[in-house]
């Protein structure tokens, strides 16, 4: 055997090593947050860690359930608070996915929801916001209207008590 065709074979043999060890299988990531048995560190959030909530999401094979949006549209608290919620879940998508997801309301609530990549559910399906269309809603029972305006940030609108958008009563969250 020549030194080139050997040289050549060689470097044949590491590409496809290389390209097996790129698009190996990886455990999915189940939670925002480090895990213990973890085999690499979690990604590094996007959005300020101290903004990020401590609540753990879960994934549709380990049958939790995620409280990161329970708080939305309590009666407790306000439009105010709901835009923070979901601002916070969106970071927490971000924190793993390093992006928005992207679509209609009903497409973003389903990548909520666990129809992502890693079936990470940041949104539980039976949230009591969460309308017959699969739509995340104020708490008039109007969808949220989701602009995306860069791949990290998502500007997100309620139409209000009026339950009509672009009037005086919205309230828009603008990171």
């Amino acid at each position: 055997m020549t030194p080139r065709r050997f040289l050549t074979t060689l470097l044949g043999a590491l590409l496809v090593v290389l390209i097996f060890w790129q698009f190996r299988p990886r455990a999915p990531i189940s939670a925002v947050g480090t895990s213990a048995n973890a085999p690499h560190p979690p990604p590094t959030p996007l959005a300020p860690a101290a903004a990020t909530s401590s609540t753990a999401a879960t994934t549709a094979e380990d049958g939790g359930r995620s409280e990161l949006a329970d708080a939305l549209n309590s009666p407790a608290t306000n439009i105010h608070a709901d835009l923070h919620v979901l601002d916070e879940v969106f970071m927490a998508y971000q924190t793993n996915f390093h992006g928005n997801p992207v679509g209609t309301n009903a497409e973003i609530t389903a990548a909520l929801t666990g129809k992502n990549p890693l079936h990470l559910a940041l949104v539980p399906r039976d949230l009591p916001a969460i309308n017959t269309h699969g739509e995340l809603c104020d708490r008039w029972g109007t969808p949220f209207f989701f602009h995306q305006l860069s791949g990290t940030r998502m500007e997100i609108h309620s139409a209000g008590p009026d339950r009509k958008f672009w009037t005086d009563d919205d309230a828009v969250l603008t990171p």
